[in-house]
């Protein structure tokens, strides 16, 4: 999976979430970045000078993220986690914000309320959760799988307040202009 350069991995932050911090919408604190891949929306933050923790499930990846990191002079914690067990890596409430570009949208049906309770469990009271996932306006059948706004407000009501979900893009390597995607922001309730 990391060998080369997978197409998500763009070198840079993804815009969305840039534009969410500095706009004010991702606020300083103790930020989760859930698959967070090689580092880059972690990174952007810690440079703004947040706490950031970084896990991802790809060995390689987290590698690639320390020693991004380290060529930065950039202190994330980047750890190997499984998304469906962070209640097993952290601890309850310890995070204000988790941020989550592009995992969501991989997940299986039977694990997103799993995921979504884990995301919950480590979030402080009335924390955010800011989501980008593909979106099912994406055309054609190639690429990862896509998301309803119906599968969203379905998978996040239980425990989330949801503030919006608007249409976004991912930047890609392989697509000019980007993906359609779901950029979505909740609290807890």
């Amino acid at each position: 999976m990391y060998e080369g350069r997978p197409p998500w991995d763009i070198g840079r932050p993804q815009p969305a979430f840039v534009k969410l911090f500095r706009d004010g919408e991702i606020k300083r604190g103790r930020i989760l970045d859930v698959g967070c891949g090689t580092g880059e929306n972690a990174l952007f933050l810690a440079e703004a000078g947040c706490d950031v923790t970084g896990v991802d499930i790809a060995h390689r990846a987290i590698e690639l993220a320390k020693e991004k990191a380290a060529k930065r002079n950039k202190s994330v914690d980047f750890f190997v986690c499984d998304v469906l067990t962070l209640g097993s890596c952290f601890r309850e409430g310890e995070f204000d914000t988790v941020i989550d570009s592009g995992l969501f949208h991989t997940l299986a049906d039977e694990d997103r309320p799993v995921f979504l309770k884990q995301v919950f469990s480590v979030l402080k009271s009335n924390g955010e959760y800011f989501m980008m996932c593909f979106s099912d306006k994406e055309p054609g059948e190639w690429g990862p799988r896509r998301v309803s706004k119906g599968e969203i407000i379905g998978a996040l009501e239980p425990h989330f307040r949801i503030n919006y979900i608007k249409d976004a893009a991912f930047e890609s390597l392989t697509r000019r202009g980007g993906s359609k995607a779901y950029l979505v922001s909740a609290n807890k309730k």
